[in-house]
């Protein structure tokens, strides 16, 4: 199958474009007006600021099945160290994850099925903003996504570094890994330091729970079990002869299982509340929001799996691949929709610098691969009977 030659000048031109003039989530706003401007000559209806700067445009051809197709909008704030002629001209702000390159692949891959309108069925163009940190997904789920747009299933492609180009990866269970950030607040009483008798040093309480807390992974979870701990952040402190009253540690969790999940924070909140108590000093922790484990739904990750063996060849699909343990807020959109996330691999002669690098930038070669690939989905999911 071969793509329209305008239509991948057009997609590259965009990339560019939004690689150019990257926005941070919730600020997509020149990246809303391109989607929603190109959706509409497109001949799509088009659906704007469902959790801010989304966009949503709606093919429709006939009776049949309801899917979505989600690409993320948002940049990051990484300073870029390329040299591309269409490097970031925002200081501090960069596409160092690829979306200039997932939002150009789904705008031409609506253009090209408004085009050729082979299916029978539905399709919602989901433009995601505030991927990064910001639960865009779970913002838009909250705001009505599939209840204004009910649908049978949703799919989400991303570039992947370190899978080469022309591969396919994707999985019918775990992809990414849940996250959840907390921050420890560990209290105890200042005094010099030459006389720390007569203080409780949480500086110290702070080293032996950092040291602890990996124990969870090593020595509290079966070996079968995924989980990641990380302190990632530790402040406190003014004078270097005074022992502080307060230290503050921050870190995330990264895991596979939902129960796995549970057990970790349980026993993350065990050792904060026991370890500091003979050192005189209390511990307290807070957790932050973060997303559930992104989990594929077998029929649909099967359904991506013929498609991309069809496509690619069978040699190029990477099923049952190990997940990652970084995490992706598609998983919300799964939890309230059966739905498969996928892999696209990025790497040409040269390996791609890794996703969230200042010298990373989305390989073009991709974008025919990505387009096709839509059209393919599509094209099987929504079958003309």
């Amino acid at each position: 199958m071969s793509l329209p030659a305008l239509l991948l000048e057009n997609a590259l031109n965009w990339r560019h474009q939004l690689h150019q003039l990257p926005e941070l989530g919730y600020q997509e706003q020149q990246t809303s007006e391109l989607v929603a401007r190109v959706l509409e000559q497109a001949g799509l209806q088009v659906f704007r600021g469902i959790a801010g700067t989304g966009v949503i445009g709606t093919l429709e051809n006939g009776p049949g099945p309801v899917i979505g197709l989600r690409a993320d909008m948002d940049a990051l704030p990484i300073t870029e160290k390329g040299i591309a002629a269409w490097k970031s001209t925002r200081p501090g702000v960069m596409h160092a994850c690829g979306h200039d390159g997932h939002t150009a692949i789904l705008l031409a891959a609506a253009c090209q099925l408004a085009a050729t309108r082979d299916f029978s069925g539905t399709i919602h163009f989901l433009f995601q903003p505030a991927e990064e940190n910001l639960g865009g997904a779970r913002r838009m789920t909250e705001e009505g996504l599939f209840s204004r747009f009910p649908m049978d299933a949703v799919y989400a492609m991303h570039n992947w570094p370190g899978l080469p180009l022309g591969t396919l990866a994707v999985n019918p269970g775990a992809m990414m890994a849940s996250l959840d950030s907390f921050e420890i607040t560990l209290s105890g009483r200042s005094c010099h330091a030459a006389m720390p008798e007569s203080g409780a040093d949480p500086m110290v309480v702070a080293a032996e729970l950092v040291l602890a807390l990996q124990t969870i992974p090593s020595r509290r979870l079966s070996p079968l079990a995924s989980a990641v701990v990380s302190v990632t952040q530790i402040h406190g402190g003014e004078a270097i002869n005074v022992i502080p009253e307060q230290i503050t540690l921050r870190g995330t969790v990264r895991c596979l299982q939902p129960e796995v999940r549970e057990r970790v924070r349980g026993l993350i909140e065990e050792f904060v509340t026991a370890l500091p108590r003979p050192f005189g000093v209390s511990g307290d922790i807070h957790w932050y929001p973060g997303y559930p484990v992104t989990a594929n739904h077998p029929a649909p990750a099967q359904q991506v799996r013929e498609v991309a063996e069809q496509m690619l060849g069978d040699a190029q699909v990477k099923w049952a691949c190990s997940p990652s343990m970084a995490s992706e807020d598609f998983a919300c959109m799964l939890e309230a929709c059966p739905g498969a996330y996928f892999w696209l691999g990025a790497d040409g002669e040269v390996p791609s610098a890794p996703l969230h690098n200042a010298s990373y930038d989305f390989n073009d070669a991709l974008l025919p691969v990505g387009i096709t690939f839509w059209q393919k989905l599509v094209e099987s999911v929504l079958a003309k009977r």
